[in-house]
């Protein structure tokens, strides 16, 4: 299930997409890991919404971790 997230331009989105990865791994349930990462994401962007986190978190893991895409994803400029 590991990607190449070196390829990933955005700091928050690597670390969204590698945490995701690694808790499910070591056999973190799915949405214990994304909720994790929502976390992770309103860390670094605290004046990020509950809602906007949680669309940005759902769809880098959809383009990255379950289509494994490699074009741009929307997201924040860091």
């Amino acid at each position: 299930m590991s990607i190449e997230t070196s390829r990933i331009g955005r700091k928050c989105e690597r670390a969204v997409v590698t945490a995701y990865q690694e808790l499910r791994e070591v056999g973190q349930q799915d949405m214990q890991a994304f909720a994790a990462c929502t976390t992770l994401y309103r860390i670094h962007h605290p004046e990020s919404s509950v809602t906007e986190a949680r669309r940005l978190v759902a769809e880098w893991i959809d383009h990255h971790v379950v289509r494994q895409a490699r074009g741009q994803t929307p997201g924040c400029d860091c």
